[in-house]
């Protein structure tokens, strides 16, 4: 029995500069956290020729290339295994569409199941390039590479995106005492709706491509939003983030009209008058998760309850995608 899983995470500063129609021409930045909520990938041998494959269907299959599961048909094949007489199975502790990364957590902690059944030792890059590849080369979907590197790395972790698809990590440079108030006065709350991010993302993917000026130029202010965040994060000065995240929330609305809704727009309101500093929906846009930065956490968490949010506690996660049991 091989068990892995794999962290969702949080976005703390120039999301959506991680699309290739973005970064292969202007080079990307952002800043992700990873959160103790994960993506759980069971992998054991069994006495029947078939693959079978547990998610939100069940899947019974002669070799994996028969699989319709496009993601964990692809990691069968980039990994070399035809799945005959094996059993796998997912779950997570957040549902997918929700804007947490769900399927870069998924497709990471697939991966390392896989490798750890095939005993190949892999670095996180390696992981994270390869979900990259599933997701992004093979299935053309157009998202970005955050989420499958953070989920890899886990931790508070800066990237930049190169042209040419090189990617470089490092931890951001936050003392202890920021990290525990940054971890404190972050709040998630389910909004209720969950969506396809392939979806919007689209929308900035095509007008990237097509050089659109409006969206390039919201990317740069995003990708110099992630700098200014970067910047207030290791100087310590939270409500200094916090205020960044209003305005990053504030522009980033002006990419797509399917971005927010009216009432995503009145909660959102509603936490600025009682308690919040900033904040912005996590991911990319639509639905799935609020987060706040919070001066008074506890006025905001009685305000968003009363309103009928459900909030998620997290802690964050430095360990990235690993193998539990194996």
């Amino acid at each position: 029995m091989i068990i892995t899983r794999s962290p969702l995470r949080i976005s703390l500063g120039g999301g959506g500069t991680d699309l290739p129609s973005y970064y292969e021409q202007h080079t990307g930045f952002l800043i992700a956290a990873a959160i103790d909520k994960y993506a759980y990938i069971t992998l054991h041998e069994t006495f029947v020729p078939d693959l079978i494959v547990k998610y939100s269907k069940l899947e019974r299959v002669a070799r994996a290339a028969d699989l319709e599961h496009p993601i964990i048909r692809e990691a069968f094949a980039l990994v070399g295994i035809d799945g005959g007489s094996l059993e796998m199975t997912s779950m997570a502790d957040i549902p997918a569409g929700t804007g947490l990364g769900s399927s870069g957590s998924f497709t990471t902690a697939l991966l390392k199941a896989l490798h750890a059944y095939r005993k190949n030792l892999v670095h996180p890059s390696d992981v994270a390039e390869q979900a990259c590849e599933i997701e992004i080369g093979r299935l053309h979907e157009p998202i970005g590479k955050q989420d499958q590197y953070i989920a890899a790395y886990g931790g508070i972790t800066c990237f930049r995106y190169h042209p040419g698809g090189r990617v470089e990590a490092w931890p951001l440079k936050i003392s202890e005492e920021t990290r525990y108030n940054l971890e404190d006065n972050l709040l998630l709350f389910f909004t209720g709706y969950s969506r396809s991010a392939s979806s919007i993302l689209k929308e900035q993917d095509d007008k990237s491509k097509t050089k659109n000026a409006d969206m390039i130029e919201n990317l740069h202010f995003i990708k110099d939003l992630g700098l200014q965040s970067k910047a207030a994060l290791e100087a310590g000065d939270l409500l200094e983030f916090g205020r960044l995240m209003d305005v990053h929330w504030q522009r980033k609305k002006q990419r797509s009209g399917a971005m927010s809704n009216p009432q995503i727009n009145t909660w959102y309101d509603l936490a600025m008058t009682n308690g919040a500093v900033g904040g912005k929906l996590i991911g990319a846009g639509g639905g799935g998760f609020l987060m706040f930065y919070a001066q008074d956490k506890a006025q905001l968490r009685h305000t968003l309850r009363k309103a009928g949010l459900q909030e998620v506690r997290f802690r964050f996660d430095f360990e990235g995608t690993k193998v539990l049991v194996q």
